[in-house]
This record gives structure tokens, C-alpha cells and sequence, in this order.
């Protein structure tokens, strides 16, 4: 299948309805098991998930998300450029790749731990490309919580990268509201005017999918 397709066909209504593309299970600070996502997405009517835990996504190696046709692979790396922190989602890539084992967690702290991820050092350019060689695409996640003097100039720097998407539809107004250095509107603009991918999730990490 065509992953980059697929989403590139998603809308903000899907997005706000039946899409959620932001999803961490137990296998990374989540407390859902991969099985009782997949089990509340259907049951709420979603027709197409990824679960994106931190640095990793043992979820597909250990579970059958891989004979679930809603499910698109996916996985959240913690990442640094520069004085800035952020954090890039990865889509559709080959579970069986080797490609992005360096890039990839070395404990269970290092999918869980904030104290542990901040401290990540990967080569953000060679990771995008490691992504794009498994038949993945990447996206930056909750782009408004990212310090940086000019996200503009950020993003247009991870693009000569190969960054391809930008998440877009994101509930700021939860646990990550009180660091929203910009505004839904800004990133919405910077996603047009760059022509970027535009993606959308809740970054659900508790008991009751939403």
C-alpha cells in the first residue's frame, strides 16, 4: 500500500472524526496494550490508526498489528537540532527494516523517561533518510510546542532534510498547552505554504482512547 498516499488523502475531517495517526501504547509510556487500541478504535467507529511509541515500535513486532489493515505502521523519535527539542513521527515504513536500528531505543527508559529522551542525540538528517530507504514518511509532531525564534525557518531547515508532513490537527489545549510557543494558525500556514503533508492525532497515552 501506499502509505504516503493514503494520508496525504486525510482531511481535518477525517482528522477530527475517524483518523488518529498519534497514539503511544505500554510498549512506550502508554497504558493501553496495542490490542485494546485497536480494540476502542473500532469500537468508536475509527477507520484508521498508527501507534507512534517513543523510539521504538516494538508494538508491531510483538503483536498482529501487522494483519490489522486500519493500522499504519508508525513511531515518535526525540530528537535535537541545534538548541531546539522536538520530536518527529515516522509513517509507513517496513517493520522488518534494519535501517532504523541505530536510531532506536537501548532500554525501556529511553521510550518512557522525559528525563532520559531529552538527553537523545540522533542525526536528524541521516534519520530522515534512514526512514524514507524503509518506505517511510516523516512528520513533525505538535510543531506549536517547539521553542525555536522562527518555526518558519525550523521547518524549511527540516524540509532540505526531507521532512515531508507537519501535524496539524493536535489538542494543544491538553498536557502540552502550557508549552504553545506558536498557533494552530501559524503551523496551518507554514504546512500551505511549503506544501507539506498535513497529519493529525490526539497523542492519546491513557486508558480511554480520544
Amino acid at each position: 500500500m501506499d502509505y504516503k498516499e493514503l494520508i496525504k488523502s486525510f482531511t481535518k475531517e477525517n482528522f477530527q472524526n475517524n483518523v488518529n495517526l498519534h497514539i503511544h501504547s505500554n510498549f512506550s509510556d502508554g497504558k493501553m496494550t496495542p490490542e485494546e487500541i485497536v480494540s476502542q478504535a473500532k469500537s468508536k467507529g475509527i477507520e484508521h490508526i498508527s501507534i507512534t511509541d517513543h523510539n521504538n515500535f516494538e508494538a508491531y513486532l510483538k503483536t498482529d498489528l501487522k494483519n490489522e489493515s486500519m493500522v499504519i505502521s508508525g513511531i515518535e523519535f526525540d530528537c535535537w537540532y541545534r538548541t531546539t527539542f522536538f520530536h518527529l513521527l515516522g509513517y509507513g515504513f517496513d517493520i522488518n527494516t534494519d535501517l532504523l536500528n541505530p536510531f532506536l531505543a537501548k532500554n525501556k527508559k529511553d521510550t518512557e523517561a522525559d528525563w532520559v529522551r531529552i538527553f537523545a542525540k540522533r542525526n536528524v538528517k541521516k534519520l530522515i533518510q534512514a526512514i524514507h530507504d524503509a518506505g517511510g514518511i516523516v512528520v513533525l509532531a505538535h510543531p506549536a510546542c517547539y521553542w525555536c525564534l522562527s518555526l518558519d525557518g525550523f521547518v524549511k531547515k527540516l524540509i532540505s532534510f526531507g521532512l515531508d508532513g507537519i501535524e496539524v490537527y493536535y489538542p494543544y489545549e491538553r498536557h502540552r498547552g502550557i508549552i504553545k510557543f506558536h498557533s494552530r494558525k501559524t503551523v496551518e500556514k507554514i504546512a500551505d505554504k511549503y506544501g507539506l503533508i498535513k497529519t493529525g492525532g490526539t497523542d492519546c497515552h491513557s486508558k480511554e482512547l480520544h
